[in-house]
């Protein structure tokens, strides 16, 4: 195991960074016939970047339901709109399958709000804020595990963009396609498989 990496990183060394963004193919599923289409392939994967977004709440005590649902592969993003096609079983059985790793950042609320559109087990799941802590990294949010892990900068602008929207932007999809991606890429070269 390499644990030649730093510990912490700072907003200034990120600058300097190169940027990166995932590059391959982005599938958007917004419908039933959609799903099917790539649901075997989705099955095929043993380890999957996973993320979500929510449209961004700015009144007090208003939360809005999850919108959007990342899953990347090295090759692949798939992007489901929740708010169109809502939690459907095979997609479920995808976060329930304990074969598939799903790796991400900071996801028990993300299980959680998932979990509120269609009860699922949630298997499989690995948090990289724990899994970093044996290569004593201390810095665990995304941008600064992509510095240190990946020695590259990614994008948050598209953050806190809309993502009910009736169509989503290539900005928008290049962010969440990026997020989930970088969660994988992560993962692998920390694990060096």
């Amino acid at each position: 195991m390499n644990n030649s990496y730093q510990s912490k990183i700072t907003k200034e060394e990120i600058a300097e960074l190169p940027l990166t963004k995932f590059n391959e193919e982005i599938i958007v599923i917004d419908n039933k016939k959609k799903l099917e289409a790539i649901i075997a392939d989705l099955k095929k994967e043993r380890i999957l970047g996973f993320d979500t977004e929510t449209r961004p709440a700015f009144k007090k005590g208003r939360t809005n339901k999850v919108a959007l649902l990342q899953l990347s592969s090295e090759h692949k993003a798939y992007l489901f709109r929740l708010n169109k096609i809502g939690l459907p079983d095979s997609l479920k059985e995808i976060l329930s399958d304990d074969k598939t790793l799903k790796i991400g950042i900071a996801i028990r609320d993300d299980i959680k709000i998932l979990q509120k559109l269609n009860k699922f087990e949630a298997n499989s799941f690995v948090e990289l804020q724990q899994f970093v802590k044996q290569f004593n990294i201390e810095n665990n949010g995304m941008k600064k595990l992509a510095g240190i892990v990946l020695k590259s900068k990614i994008s948050k602008a598209q953050q806190l963009s809309n993502w009910e929207n009736e169509t989503l932007t290539e900005a928008q999809l290049n962010y969440a396609a990026t997020d989930a991606w970088i969660c994988y890429k992560i993962y692998k070269k920390l694990s060096a498989i």
